[in-house]
């Protein structure tokens, strides 16, 4: 994977190259110096936002089978209700 790092004004001036850079990998936009913008292709995208979508996927994807998840048991107690 490549980083590309452009100005505001580099990508101003060159839109397609920055669109062909995301072949690569991500493209960083700066602006005065300091990184202010990540432009990605749309199937990068869509890779990054479909993996976090609900803890079943997380913990059904690949690598995580060694992982121990034995999360605590909830101690709920009824209670009526005080009206007064």
């Amino acid at each position: 994977m490549t980083i590309t790092t452009l100005t505001s004004r580099e990508l101003n001036q060159d839109v397609t190259r920055a669109k062909k850079a995301t072949k690569d990998g991500p493209v960083f936009i700066t602006h005065r110096g300091k990184p202010a913008h990540v432009l990605l292709s749309f199937e990068e995208y869509q890779r990054l936002t479909q993996q976090r979508r609900n803890i079943a996927d997380a913990l059904a994807m690949p690598g995580v089978d060694g992982v121990e998840f034995n999360p605590p048991h909830a101690n709920i107690r009824i209670r009526p209700a005080d009206l007064t």
